[in-house]
Parts: structure tokens; C-alpha cells; sequence
């Protein structure tokens, strides 16, 4: 599962950075499947939940995380 994009913070929990190295979200393993948690920061540099470039897909679910579809779907549309 280690990739540019993903990168596993622990079990459950996979931080997703966007091509550039952007920190834009987790993955959280919930109830079977994986949920995108966008993440932003403020102009301080706090950590917005909910916020960023992904906020659209905020809660979007995967079965299993495959660095190449979550490409397609996030990055490449």
C-alpha cells in the first residue's frame, strides 16, 4: 500500500498527499471500507477536518485503497 500518494500513518489510518506532496486528507478504515476524511489548514497552519482541496469528496468510501483508482477519481478528473 506504500506509495507517493498513500502513506500509512497506522493500522486503519492512511494519509493521502496529492501528486505535488500536499498533505489533502486520511483514509479511516470504517465499518469494512475505506472513508476519505479531507483535511485542510488554516492560515496558521491549523488543521481544518472537513476542509481543503478534496472538501468535495469529503466521506467518499473505497473497498480496498489502490493508489492508481484513488488517482483517477481525485487527482486526474
Amino acid at each position: 500500500m506504500s506509495s507517493q500518494l498513500l502513506k500509512p500513518l497506522s493500522d486503519g489510518v492512511c494519509a493521502l498527499h496529492d501528486p505535488s506532496g500536499l498533505h489533502v486528507g486520511n483514509f479511516k478504515w470504517v465499518n469494512g471500507q475505506w472513508k476519505f476524511k479531507a483535511v485542510g489548514y488554516g492560515p496558521a497552519g491549523q488543521v481544518m477536518p472537513g476542509h481543503g482541496p478534496l472538501t468535495d469528496r469529503h466521506n467518499v468510501c473505497f473497498a480496498q485503497l489502490d493508489e492508481a483508482t484513488i488517482r483517477a477519481r481525485f487527482f486526474e478528473e
